[in-house]
């Protein structure tokens, strides 16, 4: 017999916002999916300069559009945040690592990888048989 009063089961039971669920992170499929993800675990962060959660949205919203389009899909998307950093890893099915390419007048593309270097404090490429994995640290200063 369960005692009467006010019961939570473990589904509505509140969260921290740091807290990072596996289950969300596997349900990343698209850059779209990756940003909300990203947003819901800055809401118990709070920046103190509101660019840097639009520096972290732009690296997710690049590396995740970057597996898609050219690593030959995303496989695996993770984010682990702490009170200072953001650290972004985002695998996919290619081996080739990311270009910086000189950007030609009137040719499209190539934003991307430029701007994830110059945004994160730290950038590695772990290149695996099958494909690779990109982990970006994203600096949040409180």
């Amino acid at each position: 017999m369960q005692p009467q009063g006010e019961t939570r089961s473990r589904a509505s039971a509140p969260r921290h916002p740091l807290a990072r669920s596996v289950d969300d992170e596997r349900a990343v499929r698209t850059s779209t999916q990756a940003r909300e993800l990203t947003r819901r675990r800055l809401a118990g962060i709070r920046p103190s300069d509101e660019s840097q959660v639009d520096d972290l949205l732009l690296v997710v919203s690049e590396l995740v559009t970057n597996a898609e389009r050219h690593g030959g899909g995303l496989i695996d998307f993770h984010l682990d945040m702490t009170r200072d950093a953001a650290t972004v890893s985002v695998s996919d099915a290619s081996e080739d690592a990311p270009l910086y390419r000189r950007h030609e007048p009137l040719v499209p593309g190539g934003f991307g990888w430029p701007i994830v270097l110059h945004l994160c404090r730290e950038v590695s490429v772990a290149v695996r048989p099958g494909g690779k994995t990109i982990h970006a640290v994203v600096p949040l200063e409180q």
